[in-house]
């Protein structure tokens, strides 16, 4: 398979796919041909199919189901990824050449490259290219297997769903939007979901590391927000106001990066939080301090309910304030002391507040329909074309007004994305099994093709994995819910339906580095020839065994 499965990446990468442009549209267009192209598809037709997102690009997930032929089951082994990648500014010279995987080498070894990249290079064994590590070359690895699994239909037990979707690097879209499908085939077919398999890339995690990570679920991710009001003043008397740009700084501080803010399960950890944007609120030049500011945070989750999450960004918050109100005190004490004034000590009863208590103040304050004073803010933005950060930000604010808060506050909420945690747990005996069962797929091949192999229960980099199967349970999702204003008409992920597929999803993928990178690289020996083979064994484990 190796030749096939180059020339199809390198045909794929030479497809511009970046996020948010009509590229998405023409790599599905060329995936959805070449499926069709195959002699099972030609003869079963309505076996690939579409599904528009009904988007203004005209975006659409493809998808192509074999069923096998040896007795009834209706047992399912999804393969899915992404056909999407990121921009390519960070090619600078190189930029025309991006898409190029063998314009690009030529052209790359013209140049002094570091050590390590150059000696990628030079080995033959890697192609480089936008898109090569992430992830075109494990969506050809799966539309090869899926060619090669056609012709042997008559051997199968069961089914083969292959889902390949846009949207992925950034909203995930594409994969929510095919659960639609995953539903009907499962109501329609009796599709059994046994599980799902993510071809995303792979990479070392360290200098010289060349273990091969299975991961047997995904980091969850949320988007914790703080809007800050503060108290005004003239630069004049700067000591009488509460800064609050000084609160959002401070907050930065204290989780920016902090391990005390990761999240552990079976010893495996997040990520600590990272800063993903702050301003202050001020929309012109004045001589007033500020009153109002807004950050937010990236912040994975590995098994950590909404309820410890918020109590953490609480305390957080909390400790932001004081830590700034204890600041101000001491400069002001030596502003005093320097210039021989009267000091006293300075105070605010300040609060912390959930997006949820914050709505329950307004409703309370409010004489009318609060709901649908709400949703007139949120179509306004809608038709502003806001930001999908800024619209909750603008119902807090507006809600702050309505419940009369002018005290120094901060508010905490949810944005979007979100992406749900999950992982194949010990404690669930039918997990466990498939955790087993990886397990040992992974040992045989590792064996026989001599690779190290090494289990992990989260893949670290956001995925649309994701999305097919939900840890938190109802009470976390409704606390979730409760503090992400306007969930439902903002980023309706349909998270219960999600709980109810409940479909274990492990991570595979091709083996590479420096995905997002004008170094981006797949390593072939492995992703080319191991690859499917793991794959291909693992399906036969569950599809093809007698």
């Amino acid at each position: 398979m190796f030749n096939e499965i180059l020339e199809l990446t390198k045909r794929l990468v030479s497809i511009s796919s970046i996020n948010n442009t009509e590229g998405e549209k023409e790599i599905a267009c060329y995936i959805e041909r070449y499926l069709k192209e195959i002699p099972y598809f030609k003869k079963y037709s309505n076996r690939v199919f579409v599904q528009k997102l009904d988007d203004k690009l005209d975006r659409r997930n493809v998808f192509a189901l074999i069923k096998g032929k040896k007795g009834n089951s209706k047992d399912t082994i999804i393969l899915h990824g992404h056909m999407d990648t990121v921009g390519v500014d960070d090619f600078a010279q190189l930029k025309d050449v991006a898409f190029n995987c063998d314009d690009l080498m030529n052209r790359l070894k013209e140049l002094e490259l570091d050590k390590e990249v150059k000696e990628d290079l030079e080995s033959g064994n890697w192609l480089f290219g936008r898109g090569a590590c992430d992830m075109k070359s494990g969506v050809a690895v799966f539309m090869v297997v899926v060619k090669y699994l056609s012709e042997r239909v008559k051997d199968i037990k069961g089914n083969i769903l292959l889902s390949i979707n846009p949207v992925e690097e950034n909203l995930h879209t594409g994969i929510i939007k095919a659960l639609e499908v995953f539903k009907n085939l499962q109501e329609k077919e009796g599709l059994v979901y046994k599980l799902a398999i993510n071809n995303d890339y792979i990479c070392p995690l360290y200098e010289g590391d060349i273990t091969k990570y299975i991961y047997t679920g995904a980091v969850g991710k949320l988007l914790p927000c703080f809007y800050i009001q503060g108290k005004e003043t003239h630069v004049g008397q700067c000591f009488e106001g509460f800064d609050a740009s000084m609160i959002a700084s401070e907050l930065i501080r204290e989780m920016n990066l902090n391990p005390d803010y990761c999240n552990e399960y079976d010893n495996e950890y997040t990520l600590p939080p990272s800063v993903l944007k702050m301003k202050d609120l001020k929309e012109h030049y004045n001589v007033q301090t500020s009153y109002s500011s807004f950050v937010y945070f990236n912040y994975f989750v590995h098994n950590e309910t909404i309820d410890e999450t918020i109590a953490k960004l609480k305390n957080a918050a909390k400790i932001a304030f004081e830590n700034v109100l204890s600041i101000i005190n001491k400069r002001y004490e030596k502003y005093c002391n320097i210039t021989e004034m009267n000091c006293s000590k300075i105070h605010y009863d300040g609060e912390i507040l959930d997006y949820n208590n914050l709505f329950k103040l307004a409703k309370e304050s409010y004489s009318g329909d609060l709901q649908e004073y709400i949703d007139d803010i949120r179509e306004n933005s809608i038709a502003r074309n806001m930001d999908k950060r800024e619209i909750p930000l603008e119902i807090v604010k507006n809600l702050m007004i309505v419940a009369g808060i002018q005290k120094p506050t901060i508010v905490i909420f949810f944005a979007a994305p979100y992406c749900p945690h999950n992982t194949l747990k010990d404690e669930i005996q039918l997990e466990k099994e498939i955790y087993d069962d990886v397990f040992s797929i992974a040992k045989k091949v590792g064996i026989e093709e001599k690779e190290n192999y090494k289990m992990m229960r989260f893949f670290p980099s956001l995925s649309d994995s994701s999305y097919l199967k939900v840890d938190d349970n109802n009470n976390s999702i409704d606390k979730l819910i409760s503090n992400f204003p306007e969930y439902k008409n903002i980023y309706d992920v349909p998270i219960r339906d999600i709980k109810k597929l409940n479909i274990p999803a492990v991570n595979y993928g091709c083996f590479g580095k420096d995905a997002h990178k004008w170094t981006e690289r797949v390593y072939m020996p492995y992703s080319f020839e191991v690859l499917p083979k793991l794959i291909i064994k693992t399906i036969e484990h569950y599809l093809i065994r007698e």
